[in-house]
This record gives C-alpha cells, sequence and structure tokens, in this order.
C-alpha cells in the first residue's frame, strides 16, 4: 500500500537531519538530493549494523554472514586474500 504523506515527510526530515539529504525550495516543492556518497552511506550503516547486532565485533558479523550466505570456497580464499593483503 501507498505511504501516507506524513510518514514519508517524517522519514526524509529526519534523513536531512542526520545529514544524509539536502533540499532546494521551489516555491512549495522542494528538490532532495544526496549529501553523501553511497559508500559513506554504506560504512555509516554497517558500522551501526555491526555495534547493534554483534556487539561491535568484525568476527561475529562476518561469521553471521559467511554462516548465512553459505559462502563459496572460491569466495572465501578471495576474501583471506584481502585480509592478508599488506597494507
Amino acid at each position: 500500500p501507498k505511504p501516507h504523506f506524513n510518514t514519508v515527510s517524517t522519514f526524509v526530515r529526519q534523513l536531512e537531519e542526520e545529514g544524509f539529504i539536502g533540499h532546494r525550495a521551489f516555491g512549495v516543492s522542494y528538490q532532495y538530493y544526496p549529501l553523501i556518497s553511497r559508500e559513506e552511506y554504506t560504512t555509516r550503516v554497517m558500522k551501526e549494523v555491526k555495534s547493534t547486532f554483534f556487539g561491535n565485533s568484525l568476527k561475529s558479523m562476518l561469521s553471521f554472514f559467511a554462516k548465512q550466505e553459505e559462502v563459496s570456497e572460491e569466495d572465501l580464499q578471495e576474501i583471506l586474500s584481502l585480509i592478508n593483503r599488506p597494507r
């Protein structure tokens, strides 16, 4: 079902207050645009997921996804090579 206008308006206002989007006014209408990149958004969300659901443990988060997603041996080897790569 189509969400109520107030629901969408509240959600958009929260995104703006949190610094994710901005807007330009055109009379009584607004044009919204992103303030952060997709990569920055993903980084913020994943840090929050790690903190909220996995006690801020990267090990717990990675093992959860490895088990849930049935990661192939090939993918695991690729992940290990990324982890072991010199920084």
